[in-house]
């Protein structure tokens, strides 16, 4: 099959260079949200660091000691005080899951296709911004890591790999858990991370909640949950599902696993939902009909054309 003929499953890299969004309408607000936009250059805001050097002046009553400038103190003579602004730059890390519960889809695309546009949208956006942008992608073998850093070389390298993990034929292996993968982006963060987490979070339990409440002690996070239709309520009668493969007739599940299957997809949804506002977390809900420029523009209307 050619790509064309696997629209809405693999994400090619021409089409995620093609999402990034209008020259002049770029970076992300102090705050770190999307949907709530305020485009253009924006100073940002970090928790403890973050503060670069910006020029030393004469001492004055009242300067703090430990902000002396012993250098320029010693060449001129007279005692100089360093001053600070907050740093412009800021890191932005996107966590997007790929793993196999993602390459699913049952109107316009897979999940898999909807997180990779959302995530090239992000990087873009970070980029064209002027900070540093790196990710974790969750594999259906593990994850991999793209650190932070400033060039459109780093930004196609980590779409490409977007672009690779919606094609159908990728190694299969031993999956990262959702809370291992956060656990990974905590440990990788600095003070003022502005970082993304674009998942169906079916594996949402209480340790990947753990991680997530830890991540955003030091970091702005905005939750992005991509699900289908499906997900939260499978047909009571009629319709299969297939892996390409094996097929299954939902009505063969039974009105009870299909009532638990909702059940708990509405649960995790609720829980995300409340663990966000309660942390000081943006969490933002996308299906694969919504048209995905909705996270930056939210004047748009969220539904694709058919």
């Amino acid at each position: 099959m050619t790509d064309q003929d696997l629209k809405g499953i693999v994400a090619t890299l021409p089409e995620l260079v093609r999402v990034r969004p209008q020259r002049g309408l770029t970076g992300f607000a102090p705050s770190g949200r999307v949907a709530t936009h305020q485009w253009g250059a924006n100073r940002s805001v970090y928790r403890g660091r973050g503060m670069e050097f910006a020029e030393s002046r004469l001492y004055q009553p009242g300067d703090d000691v430990k902000s002396i400038d012993w250098r320029v103190t010693a060449r001129t003579g007279q005692t100089h005080t360093k001053l600070f602004q907050e740093e412009r730059e800021r890191p932005i890390v996107i966590l997007t899951d790929m793993r196999a519960m993602m390459q699913f889809g049952t109107r316009n695309r897979f999940k898999s296709n909807l997180a990779a546009e959302v995530a090239a949208m992000m990087a873009w956006t970070g980029h064209d911004g002027g900070d540093r942008v790196g990710g974790l992608v969750m594999t259906r073998e593990g994850l991999r890591d793209f650190p932070a850093a400033r060039t459109r070389r780093s930004v196609l390298g980590l779409l490409e790999a977007l672009s690779e993990e919606t094609r159908l034929e990728r190694p299969l292996g031993t999956e990262a858990t959702l809370a291992n993968a956060l656990r990974r982006l905590r440990h990788r963060n600095r003070p003022g991370t502005l970082a993304f987490v674009i998942s169906d979070f079916s594996d949402f339990g209480d340790e990947a909640e753990t991680e997530l409440r830890h991540l955003a002690v030091n970091a702005h996070v905005t939750n992005i949950h991509v699900s289908d239709p499906f997900d939260a309520a499978l047909p009571s009668r009629g319709g299969r599902l297939t892996d390409g493969e094996h097929a299954l007739a939902v009505s063969a599940l039974g009105g009870r696993k299909l009532e638990r299957y909702a059940h708990e997809f509405e649960a995790r949804k609720e829980r995300l939902e409340t663990v966000s506002r309660h942390h000081g977390m943006v969490c933002h809900f996308l299906q694969t009909p919504d048209d995905p420029s909705w996270i930056l523009h939210p004047h748009l209307n969220r539904s694709m054309a058919a």
